[in-house]
């Protein structure tokens, strides 16, 4: 999870990442995969746990996030889009505001902007957002 703060989370890479996940509880628990364990609210169930590796990535970036927005530097800038130059072509990327505005809930990320000022409650934001999942 090292510099997950910086990653952009499709539906295609949530996957993958709770796929893994699966795999460390399978591996932990002695599962072997050559048992026919596929249905993984059991292996859950087994290991009491929930799934929880993408909701932490979430929570770092949106803490990640605040620290940025609050300094009001070059990364404030390049965060938010407002830097001079020209789009490329084509269907444009994916970005982390997009993605983070999805995850804590309904709002526009002009929203999420004026709640990154306030620390205390841009904390019971992404406290809340982590407590529901994802």
């Amino acid at each position: 999870m090292y510099g997950c703060e910086a990653w952009t989370i499709s539906k295609q890479i949530q996957n993958k990442l709770e796929a893994t996940e699966m795999w460390f509880l399978k591996r932990m628990l002695q599962i072997p995969w050559t048992a026919k364990k596929t249905i993984n609210e059991r292996v859950l169930n087994g290991a009491n746990k929930r799934r929880s590796l993408v909701r932490t990535i979430r929570k770092r970036q949106a803490t990640f996030l605040g620290h940025v927005m609050r300094r009001r530097k070059l990364e404030h800038l390049v965060t938010t889009g407002k830097f001079e130059g020209k789009r490329s072509r084509g269907r444009q990327r994916e970005k982390i505001m997009d993605a983070l505005a999805t995850w804590l809930g309904p709002g526009k990320v002009s929203d999420i902007l004026a709640a990154v000022k306030d620390r205390d409650l841009w904390r019971d934001m992404i406290a809340n957002a982590y407590k529901q999942g994802t």
